[in-house]
């Protein structure tokens, strides 16, 4: 499959059977986050793979995973960020959205669904997984098997802006 293809296959899921991920797929989600580009490549992030029942009632006291077999706890690291010299930015938000993108792609491509989730209480999440002041919960992604009818390739049609509304060349 091409990118493109897995792009637009990929939809976010609410409903996943209680299947669990396999390992070996696990570990091509997590080696996707690895290889994931970061600014001036700190990889100021950290994940937390969270499959017990036990975590997952934890991460299910600040959020809505749907019964999701699997969750990533997506922490930024603000000792390790880069910041952006002229404005003081730190690059962590974005550092880490990169590397949820690559992990749902990946999932993606093999044969998962996943939903990006940022409705959650990240102090909750701080306290049940007693992380660190220097880590940030910056989202979770819930991975697993979809349960019902995969949304249709072709609704991007429909559901985003035109590309001519999007892009602009040379000028705004």
């Amino acid at each position: 499959m091409n990118f493109i293809e897995n792009a637009t296959k990929r939809y976010s899921v609410r409903e996943y059977t209680d299947r669990k991920v396999e390992p070996e797929k696990l570990e091509q989600i997590l080696e996707a986050a690895r290889v994931a580009p970061t600014a001036a490549n700190r990889q100021p992030v950290r994940l937390l793979a969270v499959q017990s029942p036990e975590g997952l009632e934890k991460i299910a006291k600040a959020a809505n995973i749907y019964r999701a077999p699997l969750a990533i706890i997506v922490c930024a690291d603000h000792e390790k960020a880069w910041t952006r010299p002229f404005d003081q930015k730190q690059t962590t938000d974005i550092d880490a959205s990169i590397l949820t993108d690559h992990m749902m792609l990946a999932a993606t491509d093999l044969g998962l669904g996943s939903l990006w989730i940022c409705y959650f209480k990240p102090d909750v999440i701080k306290e049940e997984f007693d992380l660190p002041d220097h880590l940030e919960p910056i989202n979770i992604l819930a991975i697993g098997y979809a349960a019902g009818e995969a949304a249709d390739p072709n609704r991007h049609g429909q559901t985003r802006i035109p590309i001519e509304e999007l892009v602009s060349y040379e000028k705004l």
